[in-house]
């Protein structure tokens, strides 16, 4: 079937709307599609299909097809061949790929979101194209990997940049056949417009010091200047890199990790009293009063907790750093709650994509009841234990039984019951009976004459 190479549009539009297609789109694009390939080859001959003119310079030779994804399906691209040289069209379409760019970009974001490899062939199959293997999703994601490298490495010129928070996440990546833990150290900043923006990404193999003076070091070579505060948790190695590299900047310990770690110092039972007190601190309207209901909190834990109150002295240049900038921003940087939002973002694509999977949770077996059939008939708990020799085994426990009359099976447990009890003068030693079974007699050896 030779492809047109010239459409009339009332026509064309005509027939695909009698036929009322779901696929309409589709075949619309592909007839354009094939229709531009074929008045570009016949520019390329130098006359049209099957005519005959001096001026043709080559001639047709049937055509190859190839499949194009598009946003609308799969389409059927008729490519025409030349007897002489050959005919590739750039503009449509590009060597070794059979999606188009648009295309390319929505799976790459999938991707990014959170959507495996494997589940994208499900993903596009809605969308009218024949399928995707893994490995095609891998290559289209590739492009993601040119933009990345540009934001990590863009300058930082929006500065000063006066506030500053950093955090690492544990993540699993795969690295020479072999999954394992890598620490992503992310750091955030308030730029000159007052915007928060993410200042640079990094992996290492673990949140050390050195990792974090690497880190620093590369956003001080990009631009980064004017920082006057740093957030972060009380990590050795952050802490040290934060005065090695930013000498002139002080440190704010978060407000939500120092409760954790104070937590693990305070009795359980006072944590309550602690908790309130130490959150009655950030409740103050300016420093001062910061300052002295930190006072009162040191004087009521002093006598009781000494442990509490020494933890609270020595963080307290570093949790009450907030106080000396304005009040309106202190909600801001007093704790690490916005990196900790943008970690939130990051998991769970992550965690979805997991390439281990997930430990098996082994609960400990449930003691069931009796089963229908047991209540239905009336059957009541067994026999208790044997007791030591004369001593009477208590009666048992009555169930409960709606009122109205009493059932059969009731009745019968009941009259069984009283077969099973033994009386005190008939005990001389161990009783040695089992459930459903009446107890054995007293040998004659053992009555008295």
């Amino acid at each position: 079937m030779t492809a047109p190479s010239s459409i009339d549009p009332a026509r064309f539009l005509h027939e695909h709307l009698a036929q009322a297609s779901p696929d309409l789109m589709r075949d619309m694009l592909a007839t354009f599609i094939n229709a531009l390939l074929s008045a570009e080859a016949d520019a390329v001959c130098g006359a049209g299909y099957r005519e005959v003119s001096e001026a043709r310079a080559n001639r047709r030779n049937g055509y190859r097809h190839r499949e194009l994804d598009t946003r609308v399906g799969t389409v059927d691209v008729a490519i025409p061949k030349l007897r002489q040289g050959s005919y590739f069209p750039e503009w449509l379409l590009q060597r070794r790929r059979r999606a188009e760019a648009a295309l390319t970009s929505v799976v790459a974001t999938c991707y990014l979101l959170g959507v495996s490899t494997r589940r994208m062939d499900k993903l596009v199959q809605t969308l009218g194209i024949t399928g995707l293997s893994k490995s095609q999703v891998s290559e289209m994601a590739k492009d993601l990997d040119a933009q990345v490298n540009d934001f990590r490495t863009r300058p930082l010129d929006a500065g000063p940049y006066t506030f500053l928070a950093a955090d690492a996440l544990t993540m699993k990546v795969r690295e020479g056949g072999r999954v394992i833990n890598v620490s992503v150290m992310v750091a955030t900043g308030v730029n000159n417009d007052g915007h928060r923006e993410v200042l640079g990404v990094q992996v290492a193999t673990g949140e050390t010091g050195a990792g974090w003076l690497a880190f620093f070091r590369d956003l001080l070579a990009r631009g980064l200047t004017g920082v006057a505060l740093v957030t972060s948790d009380a990590h050795a190695g952050l802490v040290e890199a934060i005065a090695a590299t930013l000498p002139g900047a002080a440190w704010q310990r978060c407000r939500t990790h120092y409760a954790a770690n104070l937590m693990a110092t305070t009795p359980k039972a006072s944590w309550p009293a602690v908790k309130a007190m130490l959150h009655s601190v950030y409740e103050q309207a300016d420093a001062k009063a910061v300052q002295a209901q930190f006072d009162k909190l040191l004087d009521s834990v002093t006598d009781r907790l000494p442990k509490v109150a020494e933890h609270l002295e020595a963080a307290r240049a570093d949790i009450l750093a907030f106080t000396a900038f304005p009040q309106a921003i202190w909600r801001q940087i007093w704790s690490n709650n916005p990196n900790e939002r943008l970690n939130r973002e990051i998991r769970p694509p992550h965690r979805r994509r997991r390439h281990l999977p997930r430990p098996r949770q082994h609960h400990p077996p449930r003691r069931r009841g009796p089963g229908r059939a047991a209540r239905r008939m009336g059957r009541g708990p067994p026999l208790p234990r044997p007791r030591r020799p004369g001593q009477v085994p208590p009666d048992p426990p009555h169930r409960y039984r709606p009122q109205g009359g009493h059932h059969r099976a009731s009745r019968r447990h009941q009259r069984l019951t009283r077969q099973r009890r033994i009386t005190e003068p008939e005990i001389t030693g161990p009783i040695h009976h089992s459930r459903g079974l009446d107890p054995p007699t007293t040998p004659s050896i053992l009555k008295s004459p």
